[in-house]
């Protein structure tokens, strides 16, 4: 996951909305499917998902009140945390 990538995608969900970012999920989960896919491509698109599910989980956590550096501070202690273990 890249921190960067989440910020821009968070600042994109509060100006726009997360149904945005969904479908996009939902259509590079169906690009997985494809028999032709390189390792390679199916790792940048599994890495875009993440990052787009992380943005997800950012943007909750600002709706619901926390500010959005402790919200981005805290998911990626999260994700940190459980690569740990």
């Amino acid at each position: 996951m890249r921190l960067p990538i989440i910020k821009l995608l968070t600042e994109f969900i509060e100006e726009k909305d997360s149904d945005f970012v969904l479908e996009t999920i939902e259509t590079l989960e169906a690009l997985t499917e494809l028999p032709s896919l390189k390792d390679e491509e199916l790792d940048v698109i599994g890495e875009l998902i993440s990052n787009m599910y992380g943005a997800i989980e950012v943007a909750n956590s600002i709706e619901q009140g926390t500010p959005k550096k402790d919200a981005m501070n805290q998911f990626m202690q999260r994700v940190l945390g459980s690569i740990d273990k």
